[in-house]
Parts: structure tokens; C-alpha cells; sequence
């Protein structure tokens, strides 16, 4: 398949700046649903983590252990759906949202990137999980499937678009580029030799850019970047130069 007929694939929306967790700020927490609004109401893709709880529901939240974000300790595989609601509360007052919530939020107004959180090798599952729940998704290019794991995005099937996460500390990952349609890589990778060639019939988005130096180095290497901690119309200038 060309180039062409996978940027066709995608909502036009991925291409340019997709918000990391939402667009949040000191006010919104990170993968909530007010980062998540607020990235809706600038008509930009977000990004977000999926995690399984310990009865099979999906939790969005990037660490599988709570704290961070939310002030108290816990991890989400070990803990019941019930429980993280009743016993948690994001940094900003807001519950610790599950997947269906957040697509409720968005009714396909942006597209959404979906991390995949793979927790001590439950690959399977959480992507039965999450196969289940994108059922209710009439236009399969507002999602897009990432993961360090690959086997959790080959068990999704073809019917999404998937891209495999490579970051540097595990680089030996980029020898698997070819069985994905996309690379989601960490921005010092963007000029690697083989990076360069694989993009000439793929797509290449970065993460995390979080400042305009970051952005204008890497724009020429990319199709998408991941960012935060930025004005979203300062992303878009960079693709339209």
C-alpha cells in the first residue's frame, strides 16, 4: 500500500499535533476528561493510555500505579472499576476516567491515539478488551493504536490504524517497523538512516515534544508529532510551512 492510501486511512486530524493525554495543563490533569475537553474544543487529536483493571474494564491513566496523578497509591490491574472510582480522584477533582467515558465525551468529534498498556504480559486481554469497546466506533479512522508491545497491536487485528512505539532504550524494537503501517518514535530517532527510509512508504509521528526548537528540528523528519506543554495553533504552524 502506498503512502497516499495510508494517510487516506486516517482522519486528517492525526496528521500535524495530537495533544499527549489531552491538552492539559496546571489547571486539567493529564488523561482527564477536562485535558480531554479542552483538546476537543480546539479541534485536536489527543492521545491516551489504556490500562485493564483487575474485573476487566478500561482505565485511562498512563502510570498503572495512581499516585502520580492522583495523590494515593494503587495500581489499576489490582484494583476493581468500583474502587478506583469510589477511592480515586484526579489532582484536579476529576474521577479517574474509563475508555468508554472518554469516548462518550468526544462522539467522534477528533480523532483519539490509544496507548495500549500492556502490564505484566496481559497483551491478550487488554486488547480483547479494547477491540470490544471500539465496536461502537462508526469511522474506524478517528482511532489510531499504539503500543511498546507488539504483540498487543497484532492481536488488534488489521481494522485499525497501528503504530509501533520505539524509544531508544529499546531500539532493537525498530527491527519489527515492517509489520506495522506506522512508527511512533522518541524524537532523537527521527533521522536514523533506516527511520528516513521506512518513511518514504509509511507514517512517522514523535513524542513527546514540549517546546518549539524540539518541533521545528524534528517537523521535517515527520508526519504527526505528540506534544504538550505548547499552544496547539504553534504545533500546527510548523506542518503548514
Amino acid at each position: 500500500m502506498s503512502k497516499k492510501s495510508k494517510i487516506r486511512q486516517l482522519n486528517p486530524l492525526f496528521l500535524g499535533g495530537i495533544c499527549h493525554r489531552g491538552l492539559h495543563n496546571e489547571t486539567f490533569t493529564e488523561n482527564g476528561l477536562k485535558a480531554f475537553g479542552n483538546a476537543i474544543e480546539h479541534n485536536h487529536a489527543f492521545e491516551l493510555d489504556i490500562h485493564l483493571s483487575k474485573d476487566g474494564k478500561l482505565i485511562v491513566c498512563h502510570d498503572d500505579e495512581l499516585k502520580r496523578t492522583t495523590g494515593k497509591a494503587g495500581i489499576i490491574e489490582e484494583l476493581t472499576y468500583e474502587e478506583i472510582k469510589k477511592g480515586y480522584r484526579l489532582l484536579d477533582g476529576e474521577e479517574v476516567p474509563s475508555f468508554q467515558e472518554v469516548l462518550d465525551l468526544d462522539e467522534e468529534r477528533v480523532p483519539i491515539v490509544v496507548e495500549l498498556k500492556v502490564h505484566k504480559g496481559n497483551y491478550r486481554p487488554l486488547a480483547k478488551a479494547a477491540k470490544k469497546i471500539l465496536r461502537q466506533v462508526k469511522d474506524k479512522r478517528n482511532i489510531w493504536m499504539i503500543s511498546f508491545d507488539p504483540r498487543a497491536l497484532l492481536f488488534m487485528g488489521h481494522r485499525y490504524s497501528r503504530s509501533l512505539l520505539v524509544c531508544k532504550e529499546h531500539i532493537w524494537t525498530l527491527k519489527l517497523r515492517h509489520f506495522f503501517p506506522s512508527l511512533d518514535l522518541e524524537t532523537c530517532l527521527v533521522d536514523d538512516k533506516k527511520v528516513i527510509t521506512y518513511r518514504k512508504n509509511h507514517l512517522i509521528n514523535v513524542w513527546t515534544v514540549e517546546n518549539e526548537e524540539t518541533l521545528n528540528k524534528v517537523a521535517p523528519y515527520v508526519d504527526a508529532v505528540t506534544f504538550q506543554h505548547m499552544d496547539p495553533e504553534t504545533v500546527d504552524k510548523a506542518f503548514k510551512k
